[in-house]
């Protein structure tokens, strides 16, 4: 890896003829973005985007994108999204920390909420032309994952930091997990009004949605980790009241119950 880049974990495999792999930020960036991915398909299969609370910059290449290059923001979504994966396409993608949006994107989580939104459209299209023309002389998807964290660097720098009010929502995003979002403004000495308007502003949902997302990607991963675990212990694990609520909540993001959605990513990769 260029620059003492480290990968989190081995290659990953998750369908054939997609490779997946993660790559850990330097430091400059990893306040801003908890992680790269890199992802080369070489033919059309279906793939699967599950949602998540946090905002990804995807980089893409081939025959998906427009003119063969393209850069767009996902805000958060809250229902799994399918798609065929075209063959020759290849992605990078940036996983941003929450609150870290205005600083990385110039815009909050809610102005991105449920949408796909252009780069050019946050950026510009001169700062977006040249992030363009430096990606399009890249070597491979490993040396555009470099360059993307080296723009992603410099536009931390310039934004000096977090928002006030995107650090009040770091603050009340894991306690809003485990009590009453009126319990956490007390703790946290401010208004339930004013923490609902700064977690929806920063985070991009209303902290029940939040929590919500949060409580299905730990099951989904329990699952995925523990193929044997009963359905039950994953759902007091992942903080459901109980199993007929995860299967409600897995019906009502992926459409499926949790032992279908296993079977769908056995045959389709993860995408992001």
């Amino acid at each position: 890896m260029r620059g003492g880049r480290v990968r989190t974990n081995d290659l990953l495999v998750q369908a054939p003829a997609l490779y997946h792999a993660p790559i850990s930020p330097t430091v400059p960036t990893a306040s801003a973005v908890a992680t790269f991915f890199v992802a080369e398909c070489d033919h059309d299969m279906p793939g699967l985007s599950i949602p998540r609370p946090e905002i990804q910059l995807v980089v893409r290449f081939g025959p998906s994108a427009r003119g063969g290059l393209d850069v767009h923001a996902m805000g958060v979504r809250q229902k799994v999204h399918r798609k065929l994966i075209r063959s020759g396409q290849r992605a990078v993608t940036a996983r941003l920390h929450l609150g870290a949006s205005e600083a990385v994107l110039g815009v909050r989580a809610s102005a991105l909420a449920g949408r796909i939104v252009a780069l050019e459209d946050l950026w510009g299209d001169a700062a977006t032309r040249r992030l363009l023309d430096r990606l399009a002389g890249a070597r491979d998807s490993i040396d555009a994952a470099a360059l993307l964290e080296s723009v992603i660097t410099e536009r931390v720098a310039i934004a000096g930091g977090r928002h006030p009010g995107a650090q009040l929502a770091l603050d009340a995003a894991d306690r809003v997990l485990r009590r009453k979002v009126n319990a956490v403004a007390v703790e946290l000495g401010v208004s339930e009004r004013h923490l609902r308007r700064v977690l929806r502003e920063h985070v991009g949902v209303s902290p029940k949605a939040f929590a919500r997302l949060v409580r299905f990607h730990r099951a989904l991963g329990a699952a995925r980790a523990e193929r044997h675990a009963s359905w039950a212990g994953i759902a007091a694990a992942s903080g459901y009241y109980d199993q007929a609520h995860l299967i409600a909540d897995f019906r009502a993001i992926a459409g499926m119950t949790p032992q279908a959605l296993l079977g769908q990513l056995r045959v389709s990769p993860l995408l992001g």
